[in-house]
């Protein structure tokens, strides 16, 4: 059923019309909330990478840094 879940959540932010990055920032919280570490790391790493000048940048870069604190 999560993975059903997360799955659904993931086509919604991919097909959504919107921001993209947004889109990728809140799966990857979604993720977080789901203890998918990995995977919320790399949708953040993403965001960073793909969308340098969103405002989703900065706030991927902190918890990316929050992410790889012991």
């Amino acid at each position: 059923m999560r993975k059903l879940l997360c799955g659904v959540f993931l086509l919604g932010a991919l097909v959504g019309c919107g921001d993209r990055a947004k889109d990728l920032y809140e799966t990857a919280q979604f993720e977080e909330l789901q203890y998918n570490t990995p995977h919320a790391r790399q949708l953040y790493q993403d965001i960073v990478e793909q969308y340098p000048d969103s405002p989703y940048a900065v706030q991927a870069q902190t918890r990316l840094q929050a992410l790889s604190s012991p």
